[in-house]
């Protein structure tokens, strides 16, 4: 578990000498004056640190970096981890190269496929302690499209009628990697990947181990079944809580610019990469941070 943040945002922030711009009235906001091709002060990550827990996802504009640069920025804010599936840039195994759907290169017969794969999730929900966050970077843009949204799950998890809330404070939900990934592996791939990582089991609603604040932490990609309900009361119910993360009150849409970059905290959003420019290509570069076993305070 990460130690809670010690410093406020308000202080981080003008301690630092940042300018942090909130782009909606529930989650994101930009941040400038820094230059993340350079080293970064303990003063500076406290405050970026500060600003992602207050807003969940900050921007940076017009940041050319080099994978070094990428790697060493991710660090700042733990150990990093690389993805079983997700292809990576050569000689940087801690930097994913995403096409399409998590590596896959479109081409025109499997785009209806991938479409409809592409859904609303926190990422890698599937192992035993998911990522804490991800910081993507724009490494090729089409010229209209590729825009990615994000949600915030403890505003979702907030307006939830209070008798649903107590109900769903007593679940857990099966989290299973082959659901997004089994159809684009072969056999072997499959079989593999069920050996590594069996299906994983996390509470319904998590405690973020940070803020203290409640999200509701299932999701279309990964999440199987709700367990503890009879089949059809589960069904319905998952179907209810995925069908919560559409609604636009909880949402901002990241329009990118090229070498923009994106910081997401996993433990408190859902994302959504549109896929709405082909046949035009959108190349995109993750470093991911390890995270914590999701747990629920009582």
């Amino acid at each position: 578990m990460n130690a809670p943040v010690s410093i406020s945002e308000k202080d981080a922030v003008d301690y630092a000498g940042l300018t942090v711009t909130p782009v909606s009235t529930v989650l994101g906001a930009e941040i400038s004056g820094l230059d993340l091709t350079q080293p970064l002060t303990p003063e500076i990550v406290a405050a970026i640190r500060a600003a992602l827990l207050r807003h969940k996802v900050v921007f940076f504009r017009d940041q050319d970096i080099a994978y070094e640069d990428h790697v060493r920025f991710g660090r700042y804010f733990g150990e990093l981890e690389g993805h079983p599936v997700t292809a990576h840039v050569p000689g940087f195994p801690e930097i994913l190269h995403i096409e399409a759907a998590d590596g896959m290169k479109l081409r025109e017969e499997i785009v209806p496929i991938v479409r409809a794969a592409n859904k609303w999730h926190t990422d890698v929900t599937f192992r035993e302690a998911p990522s804490m966050g991800g910081v993507l970077r724009m490494r090729h843009m089409p010229p209209l499209g590729g825009d990615t949204l994000f949600a915030d799950t403890a505003a979702i998890y907030a307006d939830l009628p209070q008798k649903l809330k107590d109900q769903l404070e007593t679940l857990t939900a099966e989290h299973d990697i082959i659901q997004s990934y089994g159809y684009r592996v072969d056999e072997a791939k499959r079989q593999e990947l069920r050996a590594a990582y069996p299906p994983m089991v996390h509470p319904v609603v998590r405690t973020h181990p940070e803020t203290g604040d409640k999200h509701l932490f299932v999701n279309k990609v990964f999440t199987t079944r709700i367990l503890g309900l009879p089949e059809d009361e589960a069904k319905a119910l998952l179907a209810d809580l995925l069908d919560r993360v559409k609604a636009p009150e909880y949402q901002v849409r990241f329009r990118w610019t090229p070498n923009a970059i994106v910081f997401w905290d996993n433990r408190a959003t859902q994302h959504y990469a549109i896929l709405d420019y082909w046949p035009q290509e959108r190349i995109v570069e993750r470093v991911t941070i390890k995270g914590d076993k999701p747990f629920l305070a009582t």
